[in-house]
């Protein structure tokens, strides 16, 4: 009984950081740590599942490893908009610049 709270806590826990990623659409920054915290609760409930099935929780180490690629790849497109930009507001970079 007490692993399925955990489990609707864990889901909670993820549309809260949709939420977030809609709510804070100003900074680049912040939309990046609230898909990290949304990448992170995914995290716990696939290996939550994982256990609860008896499986082997290898497939946790390539989501781990797609996670940190993710992240790399966010944190190189901030940068990038900072250089370029001098800022990281959302609403200054736009798609059909050069």
């Amino acid at each position: 009984m007490s692993n399925f709270i955990l489990f609707y806590f864990m889901m909670i826990m993820f549309l809260i950081g949709v939420l977030m990623f809609i709510k804070n659409h100003k900074h680049f920054l912040c939309m990046l740590l609230s898909l990290e915290f949304m990448v992170l609760m995914l995290f716990m409930m696939i290996l939550f599942y994982l256990n609860y099935m008896n499986y082997e929780s290898y497939f946790s180490m390539f989501f781990l490893v797609f996670c940190v690629c993710e992240g790399v790849l966010g944190l190189s497109i901030l940068v990038l908009m900072i250089r370029t930009h001098g800022n990281d507001y959302f609403q200054s970079f736009t798609i059909l610049q050069c």
